[in-house]
């Protein structure tokens, strides 16, 4: 237990971590950003003003931070996926507790490494499972707990991602090859892994099969007419849905990302972000000519140890982006949309003339990120280190191991064209 304001420092100053650190802003009884560690000044520049930081608290890397004797609680822990293990490991050494954006690591092994060295440490670690606390899935954890569907028998999930999403971020962006960062589903599907083992609520998964490949954003699928870049004399970049310039200047989606090479200039203009797309912005490139190398759908099959199955599917260029979920149970089902902010419970009915009962839940959606998840997890994190109550879907390590097992399994599974048993 440790004394409020809890202590922490960033490590990894990029949008994730700093969207968690401003709870110590709105909070500031809770929790105190001491230190930043990030290898961009400006980045490092902007959080220290932000959080009143003073000049000995900025570090350029993760490893000078550690180098320092142990002087705060806790770490947020948001650098790219990749350097998870490496960054996590000298701070879980020293007992730092610790916020761990997902995916933990790249390996089964890495995962269950930096378990061990949190045990060995006395250090808690909560991992970034948003989709936990998010209004959506913790009424449906609750009407479980319930039992107004019974036993879980099977589910369904799916990830619905949406085209621009998946042009920005899996064919043009950081997460495009998996030797830079990790396979599509352990990237953008670790929260559904989760969630799937939350259900089954502790049960470990036994065997699991997927299949999946990278179909639409290849090459030779370019379209007459365009070229590799789309404000570079492509003839079908005014009516292309994946237009550069449609979705980051005229709707302005995913600026985060698609002005990262340019951040350094304040308050660019829109001629400006045209010529950085234009030119050296990897945002600018035509999908269909990118060095992506990540699959762009994928279906998994579960089985767990107590026979109930579960089944994802991955879809891209989706024209609306969604998770949806059905989960039959022995009494009944519960099946929901959580971008549509829709949640139905169905029950068997034996009245003349019906044969079922159907009850529309309200799940009190927020907007403060992932269905409302992002500030309850921070809070979370916070309360579980002063010792407070917390709530059922709290993410520590050991817990999101299952979730993780599965998506290795998985992509195993998908390359080998085989099934995969998971060891305990």
């Amino acid at each position: 237990m440790v004394e409020k304001p809890l202590k922490v420092a960033v490590v990894g100053a990029g949008h994730r971590s700093v969207g968690y650190a401003a709870y110590a802003l709105r909070h500031p009884d809770r929790m105190k950003v001491v230190a930043v560690a990030d290898p961009v000044e400006h980045r490092r520049a902007a959080l220290a003003e932000r959080h009143g930081l003073a000049g000995d608290m900025l570090f350029e890397s993760y490893e000078d931070m550690a180098a320092r004797p142990k002087f705060a609680d806790a770490v947020i822990n948001g650098t790219m996926d990749r350097l998870h293990y490496s960054s996590s490991m000298p701070f879980l050494r020293q007992g730092y507790h610790m916020l761990l954006e997902k995916p933990i690591a790249a390996t089964a092994d890495e995962v269950r490494g930096l378990i061990r060295t949190a045990g060995d440490n006395g250090a808690v670690v909560m991992i970034c499972h948003v989709l936990r606390y998010a209004p959506f899935y913790s009424t449906i954890k609750r009407l479980l707990l319930d039992g107004r569907i019974g036993d879980v028998v099977s589910l369904h999930t799916s990830e619905n991602v949406s085209y621009h999403h998946m042009a920005t971020g899996f064919v043009r962006g950081r997460w495009r090859k998996e030797a830079d960062s990790n396979p599509m589903l352990l990237a953008k599907c670790c929260h559904d892994m989760d969630i799937i083992a939350w259900i089954v609520s502790g049960v470990a998964a036994r065997r699991v099969s997927s299949f999946g490949s990278l179909v639409h954003f290849r090459p030779e699928n370019a379209p007459e007419g365009s070229a590799e870049r789309c404000l570079d004399g492509c003839r079908i970049e005014p009516d292309c849905p994946y237009s550069a310039k449609t979705m980051y200047v005229e709707q302005k989606l995913w600026g985060f990302y698609a002005w990262e090479p340019i951040e350094h200039v304040p308050d660019a203009t829109d001629e400006r972000k045209l010529e950085s797309l234009k030119t050296d912005n990897p945002y600018g490139r035509c999908v269909w000519h990118c060095d992506n190398d990540v699959v762009d759908h994928q279906s998994v099959l579960i089985e767990f140890e107590n026979g109930v199955t579960a089944t994802h599917d991955m879809f891209t260029g989706a024209a609306r982006g969604s998770r949806t979920i059905h989960v039959v149970g022995t009494k009944g089902e519960v099946e929901g949309d959580m971008e549509a902010g829709e949640l139905v419970l169905r029950l068997p009915c034996g009245e003349p003339g019906r044969t079922y009962t159907e009850e529309h839940v309200d799940i009190g959606v927020r907007g403060d990120g992932h269905g409302g998840g992002d500030g309850l997890l921070v809070d979370d994190f916070v309360s579980t280190l002063l010792g407070e109550e917390t709530s059922r879907g709290v993410t520590r390590i050991e817990d999101s191991l299952t979730g993780h097992l599965i998506a290795f399994a998985a992509d195993s599974s998908m390359r080998g064209h085989r099934t995969v048993e998971i060891d305990a």
